[in-house]
């Protein structure tokens, strides 16, 4: 079950911070509607993680997609192009 307090109830922080745990994050509303959600600290790394990863799977994707789309460099092209463009 979901642990859900109001915010006001930060006044006493000591106690809703006891509450959270991985895996038991504790949200707190805000004239009743669910406003923030307070994580322990490893599950916000982990959910960092998860960004990060889903964001180069795009980017791979749309590699993949241009590949299959325009057709596909050969390493040695691609060797080319990164020298070209670091080192002029």
């Amino acid at each position: 079950m979901p642990n859900i307090k109001p915010v006001s109830d930060l006044r006493n922080y000591g106690e809703v911070l006891r509450d959270v745990a991985v895996g038991q994050p504790v949200f707190l509303t805000k004239n009743g509607h669910g406003r923030y959600a307070v994580i322990d600290i490893e599950e916000y790394r982990e959910y960092e993680k998860m960004k990060a990863m889903n964001r180069l799977l795009a980017e791979l994707d749309k590699g993949r997609i241009s590949g299959e789309q325009e057709g596909w460099l050969d390493a040695d092209e691609v060797f080319r192009a990164l020298e070209a463009h670091y080192h002029g």
